[in-house]
């Protein structure tokens, strides 16, 4: 441990005395000229807008392919050096007009809770489910429930823990309750399950999200996620009574999987072409709200990156890439073939950066590579606290860009994240809900990232 210390050390040193005050000083003056693009005009932002207006990019939906077409066009548009489609077959679920879960005995029969089926779902019977209800707080508690679930609807009410101060630490234990409810409920001999919308925000609107593949051998149960105020009616209503029933309705099914691609645009570099600084997003988003947050906003934010680049006549050195990956939420599919394509092509990214933590104010940059090419990072950060970047620190960096295991870096954008999951994967997720300051502090310290790197490249 001691001896990987001196190396990055030495690393730090090396790297200062290469980056001299001279370069440091120009690359200064041009992270103010993105800035300045950036929060001056807040093209992106407005761009975003544009995006936002077709509503939600479901893989697989019509308007996903809408989406990719308008993306097409914007890019052409705005004078990229290459654009292109890049095919992938995705799944294809959808939701259907029918969602309802409505009390059906007891004083308050015929009362509607608001509800929001999870990805992946079956659905049920026209005439729907009705059965008593069963609630459990964790998943080990339904492991261990014995034959108390069987034939009624098992009611998962596990909270966001409030205390955490990382919220996607928080979002990380809740919402294994949303990817395995229904499997855990079909093998305690249940019929349906419900969880608690994995969200930081108390209000009743409800938030979906993918559940994981049902498993072969085990019978299949619909899920579908409750609002917080009737997650909080519903545990008090069983207490009440714990004969009450409850009768839930779906339409949602999974179609035969669908024809739809990436996009991707490039900047080609004066220099060395053959090397790639990758900025992302993932352009499918969940049917609820429009995935402002998650994730146009990191997709407009990886293409007003080459704009600003274009607007400032700036000439990337090595060649400046933005793809917006298609099916993160429910299959990674865009992701595996991109990784596929390039690691068949010989395609080297030195970097590969991903923005899909929200549009909220810049904080960091979570480096998934060796300490020795994040100690290169280090003598940028007085140019990348220009846009409020804090740290450059080994982590993670992104479902997609985590495909690309031949990446000589993976990045993460992070912003605050207190009030993501207040929107996420539910209707609450609009463009008005992006803050455009933010939004356009985000996309400039990304781009001022992008910047360095293609100038400066990383030793490895």
């Amino acid at each position: 441990m001691q001896k990987l210390s001196v190396v990055v050390t030495a690393l730090l040193l090396l790297s200062s005395l290469v980056y001299s005050q001279e370069k440091h000083e120009a690359h200064k003056e041009t992270a103010r000229q993105i800035l300045d693009a950036a929060l001056g005009e807040m093209k992106g932002y407005k761009i975003l807008g544009e995006l936002c207006e077709m509503g939600p990019r479901l893989s697989g939906s019509d308007n996903s392919i809408k989406a990719i077409r308008w993306a097409e066009n914007k890019m052409h548009e705005l004078g990229f050096d290459r654009v292109e489609l890049q095919p992938v077959m995705v799944p294809h679920w959808v939701r259907g007009p029918v969602e309802s879960l409505t009390v059906s005995s007891g004083a308050e029969k015929g009362r509607k809770l608001a509800i929001t089926a999870l990805g992946r779902s079956i659905g049920t019977k026209e005439e729907g489910i009705t059965a008593g209800v069963i609630e459990v707080k964790t998943l080990e508690e339904l492991r261990n429930i014995g034959d108390k679930a069987l034939g009624k609807i098992v009611f998962l009410n596990g909270q966001f823990d409030p205390t955490v101060t990382n919220t996607f630490s928080g979002y990380g234990r809740a919402v294994t309750h949303r990817a395995l409810g229904a499997i855990e409920t079909g093998k305690a001999g249940g019929v349906a399950t419900l969880i608690r919308s994995v969200t930081t925000r108390y209000d009743n609107v409800p938030h979906t999200g993918s559940m994981r593949p049902y498993a072969a051998a085990i019978k299949k149960v619909p899920g579908a996620a409750l609002g917080q105020i009737d997650a909080d009616y519903l545990s008090k209503a069983i207490k009440k009574d714990p004969n009450l029933k409850l009768t839930l309705k779906l339409s949602c099914k999974t179609l035969p999987d669908a024809q739809s691609y990436n996009v991707i645009a490039d900047l080609i570099g004066t220099e060395k072409p053959d090397e790639y600084v990758l900025v992302s997003g993932h352009f499918d988003s969940w049917d609820v709200g429009d995935g402002a947050h998650d994730d146009a906003a990191g997709c407009i934010q990886a293409l007003e990156a080459l704009e600003i680049f274009k607007r400032l006549n700036i000439r990337p050195k090595r060649t400046l890439r933005c793809v917006f990956f298609m099916n993160e939420e429910n299959g990674i599919k865009g992701a595996l073939e991109y990784a596929r394509v390039t690691e068949e092509k010989g395609i080297n990214h030195i970097a590969a950066i991903e923005s899909d933590r929200g549009a909220f104010t810049p904080r960091g940059f979570s480096v998934d590579a060796d300490s020795a090419i994040i100690a290169q990072m280090q003598p940028w950060l007085p140019i990348l606290r220009m846009a409020s970047i804090d740290w450059v620190r080994k982590g993670g960096s992104g479902v997609d860009v985590g495909q690309l295991r031949t990446a000589v870096s993976r990045i993460g954008f992070v912003p605050d994240s207190q009030r993501y999951f207040d929107y996420h994967h539910s209707a609450n997720d609009v463009y008005e809900a992006v803050h455009p300051r933010e939004f356009e502090m985000g996309a400039a310290a990304i781009t001022i990232l992008a910047y360095l790197l293609t100038e400066e490249g990383l030793q490895y």
